[in-house]
């Protein structure tokens, strides 16, 4: 009967919301600090006046990070986004995350942080930018394993193609045409963004079977590079999808330029 005295008390605070999506992912939105002392997939953390603090040893995969003051992080944190007056990552810790925006960032010399991004528009752009590498990485390349380099002997290998310089947009002069080229680079740019965005609508849970199949016609029509298919097919495809996302009818305005 002692040893049940010596169990950690939970106090969940006044005006705490606590909820479970359809991907079994927990959210805990609260009003003060929360710390997190268990490895878990969450979909929303947020809080509303305070800190967030991630233990060592604490594994955190969550869609959406939000604290009014400080993101501490100790353990291990992967995220889509988070946003934060500060974020804090202690010695040993390691972070993933895709979209910070914060006013300030702070690393101790033992800590990692991935990702980093300041907006869903700078990280569309630079994927857009070496969407060639993407294609290429291997099918088996999975989290947490390097791939071992090419045997000799194996078969001949091209080498990749040099990164896509991060250089302002060519403006043609007056009077001129854009060369082939870079109407092509273009293209491979806008395909990408948009693929990144379709496969992210996909993803939505409140998307019905004729938008989920509509959107699975057109990222077909895009993975195959088929430009006579998007061009003419994208624009009803688009139009299946009941209430769209401000992302995917930019992606829709994207594609009637090309």
């Amino acid at each position: 009967m002692e040893e049940t005295k010596n169990f950690p008390t939970m106090i969940i605070p006044d005006g705490t919301e606590i909820g479970v999506n359809e991907q079994n992912q927990l959210s805990i939105k609260t009003p003060g600090n929360l710390v997190i002392q268990n490895s878990a997939k969450y979909c929303i953390i947020e809080s509303g006046n305070g800190s967030v603090r991630i233990d060592p040893d604490v594994k955190v995969e969550v869609i959406s990070l939000q604290a009014a003051d400080t993101c501490y992080v100790a353990g291990e944190l992967t995220a889509w986004r988070v946003r934060a007056e500060k974020i804090i990552l202690e010695k040993g810790a390691r972070a993933n995350i895709m979209l910070q925006e914060s006013e300030s960032l702070e690393l101790d010399r033992a800590a990692r942080l991935v990702g980093n991004f300041s907006s869903e528009k700078e990280l569309y752009l630079t994927l857009g930018r070496f969407s060639r590498q993407l294609q290429e990485l291997p099918d088996t390349l999975t989290p947490g394993k390097d791939q071992e380099p090419p045997k000799i002997g194996d078969g001949p290998t091209e080498p990749a193609a040099p990164p896509t310089p991060d250089e302002e947009p060519f403006i043609a002069p007056d009077g001129e045409d854009e060369t082939p080229a870079e109407d092509q680079r273009k293209t491979d740019e806008t395909l990408s963004l948009v693929r990144i965005v379709v496969e992210r609508e996909l993803g939505r849970s409140s998307l019905d079977e004729t938008g989920r199949q509509a959107l699975e016609q057109l990222l077909d029509l895009i993975r195959t590079q088929n430009l006579v298919g998007v061009s003419e097919k994208s624009a009803y495809l688009l139009s299946q999808v009941a209430s769209p996302s401000e992302d995917l009818l930019q992606a829709h305005r994207m594609l009637s330029n090309i």
